[in-house]
């Protein structure tokens, strides 16, 4: 029985720029490149495999961790980090599946991007340098959240003399002290919780906090108190577009606090930037589509009074300010040859009028398309009868 190395995978990794590796019984080690995932040339995994490539890599906390609950997190730098080339950081998710272990290890690139090499909206830069506040990213998972923090995080760090403190589960990118203070505590090594990370964090005099995950309620209350009490608050949700994250932060509170937090968010909210990862056509890597929204007075109103169902409206027109709807970004990038129509409609939250945006084009899809007049044969995720 041939033995496969963690080392090799770990370097085929690096060498091919794979997002991620999936090792797990019953197939060869698969990478994730460009979105799609592929098998690499060799043995298909067995029981004693799987177990062999996780202790080789996963300490003994996450072990005990894995026995106990099923599964563990962590991060771990792999080869001489001084040469970029040939090194990373990798976060882990360890598992069990059918009595089996299972791995999922997702590449961290050592190099931070530039904020403006990334995308974002010119006010990005701005806005980050504000004193107080609640910025929050969002997206589905693999859709660079972390990426686009740590690229935040980076800026600030180079240009500003802050103290910022960064609670993440685990810790990927490592934030090198530079005219900022970085000090990054990993949940469940340094600090049991984020909550109590939070908690902590107010009295250890920081000017910006990062919150790696708004995960519960206590989280999410914590957050806000920070931005309220003179804090600029970064934090992620998995949640898509700017109106779905304020709803899915009121949503958490119980019904007789709900308007109190609408308040307390109309204040705090400075910016939702919602983001969507795509494979390019000419196969260079990956592209990010965005929706940002700025809470300017007017949209403050609406989170106050309820009529969030207003927001996408509001980003429309408030166009100078640097805001785009997720599918006006999504359109851009199509119509610039960038990305495809499949993947445009995958990603967009209104598939059914991006499809209808694509015919009305002279385009075509490349797939099968049903009808999207007929509710009952309606593409997944499209709205209502198919017209918008």
């Amino acid at each position: 029985m041939s033995t496969i190395h963690i080392d090799r995978l770990l370097d085929t990794v690096i060498r091919q720029e794979a997002s991620d590796l999936h090792l797990t019984v019953g197939k060869p080690p698969t990478v994730r490149m460009r979105g799609r995932l592929i098998e690499l040339k060799t043995k298909i995994l067995e029981p004693a495999d799987t177990v062999e490539l996780m202790k080789s890599i996963t300490p003994e906390r996450s072990q005990n961790e894995l026995q106990e609950e099923g599964g563990s997190d962590y991060g771990f730098a792999y080869g001489d980090q001084s040469d970029e080339e040939n090194s990373a950081r990798f976060r882990v998710s360890i598992f069990k599946q059918k009595g089996h272990v299972a791995l999922v290890l997702r590449r961290i690139p050592n190099k931070l991007m530039d904020l403006d090499k990334i995308g974002l909206p010119t006010v990005v830069r701005d806005l980050i340098r504000r004193p107080q506040g609640l910025f929050l990213v969002t997206g589905p998972t693999g859709s660079g959240k972390t990426t686009t923090l740590a690229s935040m995080i980076n800026d600030v760090n180079m240009t500003l003399d802050r103290h910022i403190i960064t609670v993440e589960d685990p810790i990927e990118y490592y934030q090198p002290h530079k005219k900022s203070v970085v000090n990054q505590r990993e949940v469940g090594n340094d600090v049991p919780s984020f909550a109590e990370a939070l908690r902590r964090a107010l009295r250890q005099d920081p000017d910006i906090i990062l919150v790696g995950e708004m995960r519960d309620l206590e989280t999410i209350e914590a957050a806000i108190r920070a931005a309220e009490t003179g804090h600029l608050v970064f934090g992620t949700l998995h949640t898509t577009g700017a109106s779905g994250t304020i709803n899915r932060i009121i949503d958490a509170f119980p019904v007789n606090q709900q308007a109190q937090i609408r308040v307390q968010l109309s204040t705090s909210l400075k910016a939702v930037l919602s983001q969507q990862l795509l494979s390019r056509i000419d196969k260079k890597g990956m592209v990010a589509s965005y929706e940002f929204l700025l809470v300017t007075p007017a949209i403050a109103n609406l989170i106050r009074e309820n009529k969030t169902f207003r927001i996408d409206s509001a980003i429309q027109t408030g166009k100078k300010f640097g805001m785009q709807l997720l599918d006006d970004h999504l359109w851009s990038l199509f119509e610039k040859g960038m990305i495809s129509a499949e993947d445009m409609i995958d990603k967009g939250k209104n598939p059914s009028q991006l499809l209808e945006k694509v015919h009305r084009a002279g385009h075509t899809t490349g797939r099968v398309e049903l009808d999207t007049d007929d509710e009952a044969e309606a593409p997944a995720g499209a709205s209502g009868d198919g017209k918008g």
